[in-house]
């Protein structure tokens, strides 16, 4: 498959991808990675080793796109939790007894 990261036109295939990953180690992914074999890889990790570009020459999305239309499985950056209201005692023995919270 064609597909251009960096402005560079590449042509990668999945057998490809998975044989330039052979024997390379996985980073620690805090963020967007792609499941290759039964390892999880740093989207950038995947893109500079694929590429061999330096990981600020591209973006994330990029890689993230190709490795998608690959046929790859690529996770996304973890959601936030959403933040919960804290209540005061008072309004937390109100709840509690079924009435109505006070703003």
């Amino acid at each position: 498959m064609r597909c251009v990261i960096a402005r560079f036109p590449f042509d990668l295939t999945k057998s490809g991808v998975l044989e330039s990953m052979k024997g390379v180690k996985p980073e620690q992914a805090s963020g967007e990675s792609v499941i290759i074999g039964r390892r999880t890889y740093p989207v950038k990790q995947v893109g500079q080793v694929v590429t061999r570009q330096d990981r600020r020459d591209f973006s994330a999305g990029e890689v993230l796109r190709a490795m998608t239309q690959l046929g790859f499985t690529c996770r996304g950056l973890p959601q936030a939790p959403a933040p919960t209201r804290v209540l005061n005692p008072l309004q937390q023995a109100s709840a509690m007894l079924g009435a109505p919270v006070a703003v």
